[in-house]
């Protein structure tokens, strides 16, 4: 009689195993912390192949507060085809994520579908990647990549890729100008808010968005000063 693997005879044993595969893939869905889906998936085949069906029925994914890196990312993003927010900030433990990760992340199912996408903080990109992951977000209504190098170069493509954005954190993007503003405001028609806290633009840039569209708020609020705009 062939002898039976270590593995095989503790996935008989334990009472969760006898779940259904569905239901033990819809307990797997309730986890959010991103070190223990890896260790779930890390126990045996069968819990591997649940934290993939799971990943496949989730609309939220969040790394932040977690010090993760392009493929570690990448591998999760991929099963996950509901995705509907992703969050990939950095956390006090430093975020590896790069150019190359942005880079493989844009070639997931669910980049298309996404509404909500947070880079805060991820000083590893740069616009390059930036571009590359945007030109299939078209989907995007929130976007938060505050704290990063990006320039113009970015902005100019979130114009062009994301019409239904409806608010942009851009949070001490010094190396970001008017041009690049102006051009969002401008194709974005649907933009109802922009936090500009820390950027190096001047106050005679931010009425001229105003007058574009009177409409849009301009975080933090008490940057301008009370200005009827016609």
């Amino acid at each position: 009689m062939k002898r039976k693997g270590i593995e095989e005879l503790d996935d008989q044993n334990r009472p969760i195993d006898k779940l259904p595969f569905d239901l033990l893939a819809h307990i797997f869905a309730m986890l959010t912390c991103f070190k223990d889906l890896a260790q779930t998936s890390a126990v045996c085949r069968k819990w591997r192949q649940g934290v993939k069906e799971s990943l496949a029925r989730r609309e939220k994914l969040s790394f932040s507060g977690w010090k993760v890196d392009d493929d570690s990312t990448t591998r999760l993003v991929l099963h996950a085809y509901s995705l509907k927010e992703l969050d990939i900030s950095r956390s006090r433990w430093g975020c590896q994520i790069t150019d190359r990760g942005l880079y493989q992340l844009s070639t997931a199912k669910c980049v298309s579908n996404l509404s909500s996408l947070s880079l805060w903080g991820t000083t590893g990109i740069t616009d390059t990647g930036v571009v590359q992951l945007i030109s299939r977000a078209n989907s995007v209504q929130h976007l938060n990549i505050g704290g990063t190098f990006i320039t113009d170069t970015s902005l100019f493509a979130i114009a062009g890729s994301c019409p239904h954005l409806k608010s942009i954190v851009l949070w001490g993007c010094r190396h970001v100008t008017e041009n690049g503003l102006l051009a969002l405001v401008n194709k974005c028609r649907k933009l109802e808010s922009i936090n500009a806290w820390g950027m190096r633009v001047t106050v005679d840039c931010f009425v001229g968005l105003l007058t574009i569209s009177p409409a849009l708020q301009i975080e933090p609020k008490g940057m301008l000063p009370n200005i009827a705009v016609f």
